[in-house]
């Protein structure tokens, strides 16, 4: 009676804040925060780090909103211990973080370069110190610029075998202690904002005629790479499933960015149109991996400029996963293309699904916008995601591996206004109650959860323009890391019951 009394007063005390708690969901279920090298680490000319991809499209004017770059970033490559602790702090349970491809390999590949490997072993016996499980990505967008020069990266099938000898030495090197493994962050995200729009390295596109891409052709080169992706992630996973599965018993799995398409109306082609949208989204990748090829509304629409899976590879890519990554922010309208004038006049691979997507219903927006014009706060949407991954897959192991939002970085605002951030308690709360709807009552198997992201950091082309942290890291004053209330509100949150227990009695 008393800890239920107790029960009570907690949640009178935080109100809405304690709504969703550790206790909702599943016994093992795993909260962390992730993040990658690139935005995070800085150093890129410490430990005989190579250039990547990222370095080179940093230097070249106009495209990082705000002029930045990563050098520095947020200097975890020198402070990880110290933000380990806030990790353990914070009460959870695992770290999603990349190794850098040119900190192993700063040619691409050749001999592995020991400083990186000896960097990325005092990180993972950091965190296994402290009971924090390391979950680690292999491909977070940061190619060795040298792959790139020599045979054009991605877009040639001989970065299949390079990735794949790359996996092997992180596999052989940290294996030992890292049990779950992401071979690819984003593939769709690489593709269209690298190789359709341009806005993001190698920087490539041809969308309006070369005039912001010096090279490129937006129609066919998403669809290589693409391609490249899936053989060298399915490479990966039957390296590790041939030479390391028996001894190392971890598990390979992919992370997919994938937002949720509502149809904007009732009527069948919208209906259609938001299943073309996941399509061209979600299942450009799930389908080859888990149903051995292509969608056929992508098959139909993009005809012979799609690659083809012949028998043999579906054999090799078909089930070439052991969970499922989903990195989910938002949720947009869907509408048929009747027109198809976008198609017309640019040319590019996302024209090709004959969506429109929009943020707004009848002038309504479908959710509160953060601070990205992308990131509409939608919740009801990660539920719907879930359910679709249900239903059409067979109910795969899924982890989310990342979902937050972020705030502008104001220059104006006081350093203890920007701490208060109940826009992104809120957002948490509501995600992740739908999240434990979609378990529990659902029955989708999901079994964690990975807030983007720890810190505030180098936003790729926004540069320091947003902040996604759950710490407040003060650039002006040597990087200092300071918790916003959202901070106190996972400590809250994830406290065990157990923990709860005695707290209370």
């Amino acid at each position: 009676m008393t800890v239920i009394f107790a029960l009570f007063s907690v949640t009178f005390l935080f109100g809405k804040s304690e709504s969703i708690s550790r206790v909702d969901f599943p016994n093992g279920f795993i909260f962390g925060t992730a993040s990658s090298a690139y935005q995070f680490e800085g150093a890129v000319n410490e430990g005989n780090k190579g250039d990547s991809i990222w370095d080179k499209f940093t230097r070249q004017p106009g495209k990082i909103l705000d002029f930045s770059n990563a050098n520095t970033a947020v200097d975890q490559y020198h402070r990880f211990k110290d933000d380990i602790v806030l990790m353990k702090d914070m009460g959870m349970d695992a770290y999603r973080f990349s190794i850098s491809w040119s900190r192993i390999f700063p040619n691409g590949t050749g001999e592995p370069n020991p400083e990186g490997i000896q960097y990325y072993n005092n990180l993972i016996d950091a965190l296994t110190e402290k009971g924090i499980e390391p979950y680690a990505t292999l491909y977070h967008w940061d190619l060795p610029q040298m792959l790139e020069d020599r045979y054009g990266g991605l877009l040639s099938n001989q970065v299949i075998n390079d990735f794949e000898e790359y996996a092997f030495t992180c596999f052989k090197a940290f294996g030992d202690r890292v049990k779950n493994w992401i071979t690819f962050n984003e593939p769709h995200g690489i593709a269209i904002q690298g190789y359709n729009y341009g806005i993001q390295a190698p920087g490539r596109c041809s969308i309006l005629g070369h005039f912001f891409c010096k090279k490129g052709k937006s129609s066919v080169e998403p669809y290589i790479v693409t391609h490249n992706i899936l053989l060298a992630h399915a490479a990966a996973y039957h390296s590790y499933h041939c030479n390391f599965k028996e001894s190392q018993r971890g598990q390979v799995g992919i992370a997919l960015d994938a937002k949720w398409y509502e149809p904007i109306s009732d009527v069948d082609e919208d209906k259609d149109a938001a299943g073309r949208a996941m399509d061209f989204g979600l299942g450009w990748f799930l389908d080859p991996l888990l149903l051995g090829n292509y969608p056929l509304s992508m098959q139909k629409l993009v005809a012979e400029r799609l690659p083809v899976i012949t028998s043999e590879v579906s054999q090799i890519i078909k089930g070439s996963l052991d969970f499922v990554g989903i990195n989910h922010y938002t949720t947009l309208y869907a509408r048929n293309d009747r027109t198809r004038i976008r198609k017309m006049i640019l040319q590019d691979a996302m024209s090709d699904s004959a969506v429109i997507t929009t943020s707004s219903k009848h002038g309504v927006p479908i959710g509160e916008r953060g601070a990205s014009s992308w990131l509409h706060v939608v919740p009801w949407g990660i539920r719907k995601l879930a359910n679709y991954i249900k239903d059409k897959y067979g109910n795969p192991p899924v982890i989310i591996t990342e979902n937050g939002m972020d705030d502008s970085n104001r220059p104006h605002i006081t350093i203890e206004k920007a701490l208060q951030d109940h826009k992104r308690i809120n957002y948490h709360r509501d995600y992740l109650s739908n999240l434990s709807a979609a378990i529990r009552q659902d029955k989708c198997d999901i079994r964690g959860y990975f807030v983007w992201s720890l810190l505030d950091n180098w936003e790729w082309n926004l540069g320091y323009t947003v902040r996604f942290g759950l710490y407040y890291v003060d650039f002006k004053n040597n990087l200092t890391r300071i918790p916003k209330a959202s901070v106190k509100w996972f400590k809250n949150m994830l406290i065990s019951k157990r923990e709860l227990s005695y707290r209370l009695l």
